[in-house]
């Protein structure tokens, strides 16, 4: 198989489009777009026969085949990948799709990962660092001529750290150096580790931190890294600046935010009272109503280790900004998203007023007049890491 040119310019493809009439479908419809290799003239045909998590499935792979059939590797990829997105717990394929999408990364980008020869390390080096009872990959690259800064990448709740390998690419290609980590919970660390999430971040990014012996850090997180990141921050003084790159005070909070405010105190309450089985019961009878909430309960038991939505809501609790919130003292970059079907953006209030003790706080609301409104600026990420690299400028003047 030929492999990527490495010499080809790092560039990001830009926009918005409506593909599914579900707001979760057509959030990771684009997300295969922009940025996991996928076409939009690939997708936009087959996108409308997407009802279910098992449409997704039989669609994404269809598409993965296609593209392999006409030696598209880089669409391949980015099909089989997330095919496995909505497949469950207990489902072969899931494994099998998750290793064959990353057998075909490795080898199709493999230049990027071998050594230049006369000792030049290669562009992109690969890691395993030592963690509890397993090891957490990591990617390493180092920019040409002066360095502005050390930066230490990870994603959230779904993610997989081949899904940022371009954006590290761009940030060395504008002086950055890059540390990209999965984490407990993340990528390979769940699928083929089975290590599940921690809400205590600062533990796996202590582990990293000292295996490269890094100070002077920035931290960014991603989607739920919005609260992972400046977590781990509140733990770790070699963390100087963070960027939460979607605004998440509170987990559970997210899950629950667009029900009216009624409904929200009658869940608190219930969950105070550890009513367990009504719990489960209203999970489960709008998870068979909604695809966005059967997949978010389904893809949680199984990534956090829960038995039922009442125990998956339990773990949720834990990842909350509010009890650590004090002890973060850094610079903060907040950016969220004026139409993120995750999380609604008016809780930077709340967060805003958690974070009395950091050194100063900046909120970036990107918008629709951006092509940037989805969740973690999909659809203009080019603007996004942008933005991150002036903050980091404009704090170190």
């Amino acid at each position: 198989m030929k492999a990527y040119d490495i010499h080809t310019p790092i560039q990001f493809k830009k926009g918005v489009h409506q593909l599914n009439e579900e707001a979760n479908f057509n959030f990771q419809l684009n997300r295969v777009i922009n940025w996991d290799g996928g076409r939009l003239e690939d997708v936009a045909p087959v996108s409308a026969k997407i009802k279910t998590s098992a449409d997704w499935k039989n669609v994404l792979i269809s598409l993965g085949d296609k593209a392999m059939e006409e030696e598209r590797t880089e669409n391949a990829i980015a099909y089989y990948r997330m095919s496995e997105f909505f497949m469950y717990d207990g489902d072969p394929d899931k494994k099998k799709y998750y290793q064959l999408a990353t057998e075909l990364f490795y080898d199709y980008y493999r230049d990027y990962f071998e050594p230049e020869g006369n000792g030049v390390n290669p562009v992109v080096e690969h890691f395993q660092v030592p963690y509890e009872d397993v090891k957490l990959p990591v990617m390493h690259v180092v920019p040409k001529g002066e360095k502005k800064g050390t930066l230490l990448l990870h994603g959230g709740n779904d993610s997989y750290f081949e899904e940022f390998f371009f954006p590290i690419l761009y940030l060395k290609d504008k002086g950055y150096e890059v540390y990209l980590f999965e984490g407990p919970g993340q990528g390979g660390v769940v699928r083929i580790q089975n290590k599940h999430f921690t809400h205590q971040w600062e533990k796996p990014v202590k582990a990293v931190l000292d295996y490269f012996k890094l100070e002077d850090v920035t931290i960014i997180g991603v989607s739920l890294g919005g609260y992972l990141a400046p977590r781990a921050a509140a733990f770790d003084t070699r963390i100087t600046r963070v960027v939460a790159w979607s605004v998440f005070p509170c987990f559970l909070d997210v899950i629950i935010g667009d029900e009216p405010p009624a409904v929200q105190k009658l869940f608190y309450f219930l969950m105070k009272i550890r009513a367990k089985g009504l719990i489960n019961w209203i999970f489960n009878s709008k998870a068979k109503k909604l695809p966005v909430i059967d997949w978010g309960l389904k893809h949680g038991m199984y990534a956090y280790e829960a038995d039922s939505a009442y125990g998956y809501a339990r773990k949720l609790k834990l990842y909350d900004m509010e009890p650590i919130a004090d002890r973060i003292t850094q610079d903060i970059l907040i950016m969220g998203a004026n139409q993120d079907h995750f999380i609604n953006y008016h809780s930077i209030g709340k967060e805003i007023d958690m974070l009395t003790n950091v050194r100063s706080l900046t909120f970036r609301l990107f918008t629709d007049k951006e092509q940037a409104q989805d969740h973690c600026n999909c659809g203009n990420t080019k603007l996004a890491l942008d933005t991150i690299m002036h903050w980091i400028e404009g704090i170190n003047l």
